[in-house]
């Protein structure tokens, strides 16, 4: 991501306002929406989930300016996700729903410079968290197999 990008994503995150939990709870309804199976990896209530995403995206966006401190936890959520159910294919399902909830909170300031620095901070974390996942289940595959 380049710097212009950062700050157009922490920018516009700031105009969402401090109360993220309404548009967290838009962001599952759109989520399950997409891909109704979703909801079964969920335990927890609307609520619950839309603080917890509503933490997790300050926390990252953040720390976009310092990823080197971020980065170890968005790769523990990723090594987390993978117990949860989540494969590879619903990354793309999740940040289709990301990018249909900012450009419904955003309205006319989801610009398309806008709407490239949120999905390539997207691209960054999701993959980052693809990565440790594919690791993490590499690691427990090879775990296993010498113990067999």
């Amino acid at each position: 991501m380049t710097p212009n990008q950062i700050e157009l994503v922490q920018n516009s995150f700031k105009l969402l306002g401090e109360d993220l939990e309404p548009a967290a709870m838009l962001f599952y309804d759109r989520l399950f929406q997409l891909d109704p199976s979703l909801r079964q990896m969920f335990h927890n209530t609307r609520e619950e989930r839309a603080r917890k995403l509503a933490h997790v995206l300050k926390v990252v966006v953040n720390g976009l300016t310092r990823p080197e401190q971020i980065l170890p936890a968005v790769e523990q959520l990723g090594r987390r996700h993978v117990n949860y159910g989540v494969r590879q294919q619903h990354y793309a399902t999740v940040g289709a729903a990301l990018l249909w909830t900012l450009q419904a909170g955003l309205g006319e300031k989801f610009t398309a410079e806008v709407r490239e620095a949120w999905a390539n901070a997207y691209l960054f974390l999701s993959s980052t968290m693809q990565k440790a996942a594919a690791e993490s289940e590499t690691v427990e595959l090879f775990a296993g197999a010498r113990h067999a």
